[in-house]
């Protein structure tokens, strides 16, 4: 390590010695004035001077997510690339594009067996509507003959049900009692009586089914009018919650498959994660690949660095962001490059028993000649 770093006391020490070997010399010799020869002033160097390297801005190793034989390779040493530009591949992706294909075709058709889910509703939608129509026009049939229809006055404390009942008893009696004179001549006065009495009966039976049919039938077309509202309604929020739950699952395998696919294919390739230049190509066509084996590697040189790890915990204190910096490096001992402090390193290493801290400078201005790896003194300015 290069420093300059002199305290206060070692400065009085220097004061005192000086006077002690002023005083020793004893009396002025003959020829002189007799006055005491001036003690020189001692300057403190405080400067902090340290050794660092030249460093670009950024550098990565480039290696494959998947193993494989290579199969392209799209850029050479020296190259420019952007971060995102695709700079190598492996082969066999015809299985894994085909396997793509297919889970694109089960997509399409499980997002249309999804969508059929809604057009099957709306179809459901119309088909009640009508249901709903004619059953309306039912119910308001139904109860306008049931509002015509004149209850006999025999009936009419009885329920539909109960008149037709009651009026079968009466229909069974008096054909039982004319069926015991019915072969009797048509002029016998019993007969005659019996036959309208089995008349009148037979019409009030008639009377009482015909006013059950009357309620049945407006019961049955309210019933289908409930019915046809009702699912009209269950359809208001969509298909079926249980039906549309199992197309979303459908979809999201699938569409999962596809993703995995996507990420199987780009696990192929090796693409630039930094804007920078190719400095070393290492693949060849049909050589393996093994995941996380580096085999090229970008440096961005848009900007050039001074790191140094050289400043111990006594001089890291006083060194700050922003401060000015000169560098001279050891390759060109004429030329002085400017620079500041962009970066002071929070982790301590111990090196030779003392506990340092690497410093980032970024430099002001480069010159040519100037190379990654070169050593240099770096001087931070007060």
């Amino acid at each position: 390590m290069k420093r300059k770093l002199f305290s206060l006391g070692y400065v009085f020490i220097l004061l005192s010695s000086a006077a002690l070997l002023v005083t020793a010399c004893g009396q002025a010799p003959a020829g002189t004035t007799g006055e005491p020869t001036p003690i020189p002033t001692v300057v403190a160097d405080t400067q902090i001077v340290a050794e660092g390297r030249i460093v670009p801005a950024d550098d990565v190793y480039l290696s494959f997510l998947a193993s494989g034989l290579v199969d392209e390779i799209l850029v050479e040493e020296g190259d420019q690339v952007k971060a995102g530009d695709v700079v190598a591949r492996l082969g066999n992706r015809e299985e894994i594009e085909a396997g793509m294909a297919n889970a694109r075709s089960e997509l399409l058709a499980a997002q249309q067996a999804r969508d059929s889910l809604f057009e099957n509703v709306e179809v459901q939608r119309a088909s009640l509507a009508r249901a709903i129509s004619e059953a309306n026009r039912a119910v308001r049939d139904a109860q306008y003959n049931l509002d015509n229809y004149t209850v006999p006055t025999n009936q009419q404390n009885m329920t539909a049900m109960q008149a037709v009942v009651e009026m079968e008893k009466r229909l069974n009696a008096a054909r039982a009692a004319f069926d015991e004179v019915k072969y009797r001549p048509s002029g016998d006065s019993n007969r005659k009586r019996l036959k309208e009495e089995l008349d009148d009966a037979q019409s009030d039976y008639n009377s009482a089914v015909r006013r059950l049919e009357l309620e049945t039938t407006l019961k049955e077309a309210q019933a289908r009018l409930d019915k046809a509202t009702q699912d009209f309604a269950a359809l208001q929020d969509g298909p079926d919650a249980d039906d549309l739950a199992a197309a979303d699952a459908r979809i999201a395998a699938v569409d999962a498959s596809i993703r995995s696919g996507e990420a199987a294919l780009s696990n192929l390739e090796l693409v630039a994660t930094i804007d920078g230049t190719v400095v070393e190509q290492d693949l060849v066509v049909g050589q393996a690949a093994s995941p996380g084996q580096p085999v090229m590697r970008i440096v961005d040189f848009s900007q050039m660095y001074v790191e140094t790890d050289d400043l111990t915990e006594l001089e890291v204190v006083d060194v700050s962001l922003g401060q000015k910096a000169s560098i001279v490096a050891d390759a060109l001992p004429d030329l002085t490059l400017n620079g500041s402090v962009e970066k002071i390193a929070q982790v301590y290493e111990e090196k030779r028993g003392d506990i340092t801290y690497t410093v980032r400078i970024l430099l002001d201005n480069v010159d040519p000649r100037l190379l990654w790896g070169m050593t240099v003194a770096v001087t931070f300015e007060e």
